[in-house]
């Protein structure tokens, strides 16, 4: 039988957590929250638990096709030190995702084409399109930006700030996935992977990323331009992008350390549109 600690691993459950805090907040942001007519409570608590369950599902699959690689880069996760079998892991992650698609079915149909889009993607996304030079972390990008988008749809808000907000999200997930390519290069390369820094040189890739970010940066201040939100967003959205450059620089001596700080900055940008929201209503 496999341990409940391990089934519990397998959904990386601070990411699966993370996600579904990123749905809320594009909830927040096109005004189902705070405006709960657009799609009422029951909408957005549906829209992350399916966010939650649906990441789990993808993290347990994604351990399932890499658990080879993962007796290289990852021996401490569940399948490699034998917490749960390879089996088991693909069944638990099919049981996530049938309580994920329940869940989704009951939100308004644009949420439903998000989320048939993405359960597809994340299903596909280890076994097609992780080796492919680039298309795997263009693939995560958009996953990740698209639980903003999702959470908008959920409660029928307006999503103009929504799309800024995946924009951003996507580049900047982008740019993390690459440099995180660069630290599992080791794993990947046994595995015959191409991914960036196989294909093209780690410096390279490390560039490209750091290309991405500044394009993500230099448009985070549209919403203040355009007049969305007020000075508060500003005031925090700032600060958040001059983390994530120095982020990028810093990866090109430590990459473990670099994507981990462009993953925090990205939910500190996060809570810059909810700032900025939030003080548009106020």
């Amino acid at each position: 039988m496999p341990s409940a600690r391990g089934l519990l691993e397998l959904t990386r459950p601070g990411n699966a957590l993370a996600a579904g805090l990123l749905t809320f907040v594009g909830a927040f942001v096109a005004g189902g929250v705070l405006e709960p007519t657009l799609g009422g409570a029951a909408a957005w608590v549906a829209a992350v638990l399916a966010t939650i369950l649906a990441v789990g599902a993808g993290m347990a699959i994604n351990d399932y096709f890499d658990r080879e690689i993962d007796r290289v880069n990852r021996p401490d996760r569940p399948i490699p030190r034998g917490a749960v079998s390879p089996r088991e892991a693909l069944a638990f992650s099919l049981v996530l995702f049938g309580g994920a698609v329940l869940l989704a079915l009951t939100l308004p149909v644009p949420a439903i084409g998000i989320a048939v889009v993405n359960l597809l993607a994340l299903v596909a996304y280890t076994e097609l399109f992780k080796g492919l030079p680039g298309l795997g972390n263009a693939l995560v990008g958009y996953l990740t930006g698209s639980t903003f988008l999702f959470g908008g749809a959920a409660v029928g808000g307006r999503l103009e700030s929504v799309f800024v907000l995946f924009a951003l999200a996507s580049l900047a997930t982008l740019a993390r996935e690459v440099v995180k390519d660069v630290e599992d290069v080791a794993g990947d390369r046994e595995e015959g992977l191409r991914t960036l820094p196989i294909a093209y040189g780690e410096r390279r890739s490390l560039g490209l990323a750091a290309a991405v970010l500044a394009l993500a940066v230099l448009a985070s201040p549209a919403p203040y331009l355009l007049g969305t939100f007020g000075l508060p967003y500003l005031l925090i959205v700032l600060p958040a992008d001059a983390g994530m450059l120095y982020a990028a620089y810093e990866s090109f001596d430590d990459p473990s350390a670099g994507q981990s700080h462009l993953k925090a900055g990205t939910y500190v940008a996060a809570l810059a549109f909810v700032v900025g929201r939030a003080s548009v209503v106020i």
